[in-house]
């Protein structure tokens, strides 16, 4: 931790802390827990995980990708007491995952996929945030599913806003926006003042004064409905009464147990994308540690359990809100979940006259960095193999959730994979320079993934040629492939095809190896080159 990026890192840490507090209530409120639950989560997120993680501009948190797991799961064992045990125990598997080093398989995710999670992410956070704008709040801030629990869904929600129109907050959330918008795109080009102090913080200041205005007006009044509601208590000892500890007598439990396992996979896999994604925007291109991420995130799940919070993941909203706020540390990370803990102890009161609708326009602007138009093109001009996994995330995340667009878009880009991988023969280069000897190499790695092209390649071949194989550059070359081409062998005798194996020296030594292989079956010719390419035939 750096304190010299304090100057960057604290009015980041504020635009976090705005950012973050309605999302940290809304998924309680959608999670069907306690409103504590969620700040608990938030606090535990920003300053254990953020102390102990490696990444420097990650922020953690309660996820709405786990809000209807998390609802589902205490609605199933019957008590939040209970579901804290899954947690703890949930926090406990991830920290197993980080020593055995699981994190590596957020790397095997495409690009592709992680661009559509990042800019699906962005359009849901507009399209879930314009009926709060105008004060259509009968939603948690936090969800994210197509369907909301009162029956509407993301667009018949954006289409009754016009009967539900609460004009003080949408005259506060809209010029918010625009405050917002014209700070970043005019004044903060005009001096550095309008650069370290953030526009968020400053619409967020001027919709609560305008709220306090508001209230002598009564059709401009704002209701509670309407603003932010943290629980609020005359002293510590209230507040610990509102605390839930785990029920550890629940710990033997079969459900407590398969529930911790959904959860840490579930916890652990949106973290892993997530850190990919904020290293993508991450303008340094730090690169975060991923099983230490995990270790970080077990860590903070136990303690989060322990004193009555929700589960805890990496989360792209915060996280590209801090980012985009010019934070340079993980110092910002830790101060917003300080931030937090005080606002809980020291002025519920005053923060529970912030409007939703003020807070809905800092989201909105979040979201439309992470979903640029410009994205779009770039995209588009990768050509399908990229545009069809990016988009069909997209398009998923927006219509179902985070969790099933990420598995779309994978098995999407899995599906491209295999579509190109049979139709491209770059692995093989045919030289027909003699009408009578056709040349086949083959690359360093040859997989079950190539076996089509090659099944195509070799059935194509005519008759009466010499067929050298050549596997000299070739590591690996799956049994699959080997199979394929046991079979051609037999076949090319009906073709008067003889086919030779072209291979290096050492190779005939390996009883493994598939040049081993074929002298066993006695089915081809072969040769092996020695260091000086001396060839000598066998």
């Amino acid at each position: 931790m750096n304190l010299s990026n304090l100057r960057s890192d604290f009015p980041a840490s504020i635009v976090v802390f705005f950012v973050a507090l309605p999302l940290c209530l809304g998924i309680a409120l959608a999670s069907g827990a306690p409103l504590l639950a969620g700040l608990i989560a938030g606090v535990v997120g920003g300053v254990v995980v953020g102390a102990i993680s490696g990444s420097n501009l990650g922020v953690s948190g309660p996820a709405a990708g786990l809000a209807a797991i998390v609802a589902s799961a205490i609605t199933q064992l019957g008590s939040f007491e209970t579901f804290l045990v899954a947690v703890v125990l949930a926090g406990v598997i991830q920290v197993v995952f980080g020593i055995l080093r699981f994190g590596i398989i957020g790397y095997f995710f495409p690009n592709s996929v992680i661009l559509g999670m990042l800019t699906g992410i962005g359009i849901i956070i507009i399209l879930k945030q314009i009926p709060h704008l105008f004060g259509y709040d009968t939603e948690p801030m936090g969800a994210d599913e197509f369907i909301e629990p009162s029956g509407e869904n993301t667009f018949s929600a954006i289409a009754h806003i016009l009967s539900n129109i609460t004009k003080g907050s949408m005259i506060i959330g809209l010029l918010g926006l625009v405050l917002i918008v014209f700070w970043d795109n005019v004044l903060s080009k005009k001096a550095k003042i309008f650069k370290l102090i953030q526009g968020p913080i400053v619409a967020v200041v001027l919709g609560t004064v305008l709220k306090l205005i508001f209230d002598s007006m009564p059709d401009l009044s704002v209701r509670d409905i309407h603003l932010v509601s943290i629980p609020v208590a005359s002293s510590i000892d209230e507040y610990l009464s509102f605390l839930s500890f785990p029920d550890f007598s629940q710990i033997t439990n079969p459900q407590v147990i398969t529930i911790a396992f959904s959860l840490a996979l579930i916890a652990s896999l949106e973290t892993l994308l997530s850190v990919e994604a904020t290293d993508k925007l991450d303008p340094a291109k730090n690169v975060t540690p991923p099983n230490r991420e995990l270790f970080a995130q077990g860590t903070g799940n136990i303690i989060s359990g322990l004193i009555g919070g929700l589960p805890i993941t990496q989360v792209i909203v915060r996280s590209s809100a801090n980012i985009q706020s010019n934070a340079k540390s993980k110092m910002s990370t830790i101060i917003h979940g300080t931030f937090l803990l005080l606002a809980v102890l020291a002025i519920p009161s005053l923060l529970n006259h912030i409007p939703l609708s003020v807070l809905a326009a800092v989201l909105i602007t979040v979201g439309y960095k992470l979903a640029k138009p410009a994205l779009f093109k770039k995209m588009w001009e990768r050509g399908w193999t990229q545009f069809v996994p990016f988009i069909t995330t997209i398009v998923v995340i927006v219509a179902k959730d985070l969790l099933w667009g990420i598995m779309v878009g994978l098995f999407i880009g899995i599906i491209v994979i295999m579509v190109k991988s049979y139709q491209n023969s770059l692995f093989l280069h045919i030289d027909k320079s003699d009408d009578k000897i056709i040349k086949m190499n083959f690359a360093e790695e040859v997989t079950f993934l190539n076996k089509g092209a090659i099944a195509k390649q070799l059935n194509s071949l005519p008759n009466n040629i010499t067929l050298e194989l050549d596997v000299r550059n070739s590591k690996y070359i799956d049994n699959d492939v080997i199979d394929i081409l046991e079979d051609f062998v037999v076949q090319a005798k009906n073709k008067n095809i003889t086919v030779e194996l072209l291979s290096e020296r050492g190779n005939e030594t390996n009883p493994t190896s598939y040049v081993e292989f074929f002298k066993r079956k006695k089915i081809m010719k072969y040769s092996y080159f020695d260091q000086g390419d001396t060839v000598i035939k066998k």
